[in-house]
């Protein structure tokens, strides 16, 4: 019995820990690309570049400053028209009589009538394409009751995205001391209008509008520049300089990108196609593990078998520099013994992915299936295996230490 106990010790000692402990590694060649430049600098306030399917910071500067948003704010507005209509609060067919107060707003418009009437459609694309002031006040009022009372909204959704450096004051971006937002906060939140409003979203793409017989053009001047653009809005004020935030899609790939106070509007247009095609030419995405996937089957203790599927909840997809000779490498790391009952989805440990001995990235690594215990006898010897592995390990570790 000793004996047996004495090898069931050794067994775990030098062919268990690989699973248990971690350092168990998967390792895989990425052919990417070459080495990259540095990112460019442009003439602007401030700007940011992301990947949309990861969130991934490309390259950025000042981003987090807090700056006079302009037009950038029918960005808040749209978006939170656009949940209210999914919500079903609103429909898209309802007629919005235009008050006085939305026909006198100053700046941009799309020429609505006081006292006319236009369906929540048209006033969004005149919000989006027209980026019609007198449009954003007659929705606010419309949703809310008032465009003070939709302000509130605008601020409540703005809390719960994170944008914590973003302030509203009015539904259109007139200029008010405190009124602001972010380069970053800008670029969440078109990622997220991108992401929720799949119905509406075709709208940042069109290039005209016509209402009340007068025809406008989208001031995205990138969207007849170059089909792989799509969106969002521009914005511009004394104060603010001249805004953009773009999305462009090549290749399965989508950046994101906000530049705020370009000195004019070619120049908005210019800086984003240089931050776009640095970010397309020098970096990929790519899905590294799926979800689901079984990367190892890890020992289980105290359960009906002796071993356990393990793998991660969602993908593993990162945004990393082409790079031709990186050599990409997955170790799994446990926290400790993987002990019956479990279900599935319990986080075990964690998934490490590196370039050598620099870190790309990390997701939980969780067990794929349910475990039930198993018979008593199973789980006595198990807790007994489990107490002279640990009671022998933490003997070796105090022996190294001294």
């Amino acid at each position: 019995m000793r004996y047996l106990l004495f090898l069931r010790v050794l067994t775990v000692l030098c062919v268990t820990p690989p699973l248990l402990w971690a350092n168990d590694a998967l390792a895989a060649n990425a052919t990417l690309g070459a080495m990259i430049p540095a990112a460019p600098k442009l003439g602007a306030e401030a700007w940011i570049l992301i990947d949309a399917a990861t969130d991934s910071v490309i390259t950025s500067h000042n981003s987090d400053a807090r700056l006079p948003p302009a037009s950038l704010t029918k960005l808040m507005t749209a978006y939170v028209t656009t949940r209210e209509l999914k919500s079903g609060r609103i429909s898209a067919d309802d007629q919005v009589v235009v008050s006085e107060n939305a026909w006198r707003t100053g700046g941009s418009r799309m020429f609505l009538e006081p006292g006319s009437s236009a369906s929540v459609h048209d006033l969004l694309s005149g919000v989006i394409i027209d980026s019609g002031n007198d449009a954003s006040v007659a929705l606010a009022e419309h949703i809310a009751g008032s465009e003070d009372g939709f302000v509130g909204m605008m601020n409540s959704t703005a809390s719960t995205l994170g944008l914590i450096n973003t302030h509203f004051m009015n539904s259109t971006g007139l200029p008010d001391p405190e009124h602001y937002s972010s380069a970053r906060d800008m670029a969440t939140l078109a990622l997220k209008v991108i992401n929720e409003g799949t119905t509406y979203y075709p709208l940042y793409a069109k290039k005209t509008f016509t209402w009340n017989g007068i025809q406008q053009s989208n001031r995205n001047a990138l969207l007849w520049r170059n089909s792989i653009y799509d969106g969002l809005k521009t914005g511009h004020t004394e104060a603010a300089g001249y805004c953009l935030v773009a999305s462009a899609q090549r290749d399965g790939q989508r950046l994101i990108s906000a530049v705020l106070g370009a000195s004019s509007t070619r120049k908005r247009a210019e800086e984003t196609e240089k931050l776009m095609g640095y970010g397309f030419r020098f970096y990929d995405t790519q899905t590294y593990k799926k979800g689901g996937e079984v990367l190892a089957q890890a020992a289980l203790w105290k359960g009906k078998q002796p071993s356990i599927s393990v793998g991660l909840l969602d993908d593993m997809t990162l945004t990393l520099p082409k790079n031709a000779s990186r050599k990409i490498e997955m170790r799994l790391a446990f926290d400790g013994p993987i002990e019956a009952p479990i279900t599935a989805g319990t986080v075990i440990g964690r998934l490490d992915l590196f370039d050598a001995e620099h870190k790309l990235g990390e997701r939980p690594l969780v067990v794929l299936v349910d475990a039930e215990q198993g018979y008593w006898w199973t789980r006595w010897w198990d807790t007994v295996h489990l107490f002279f592995t640990r009671t022998i390990r933490s003997w070796f570790d105090e022996t190294e230490i001294a």
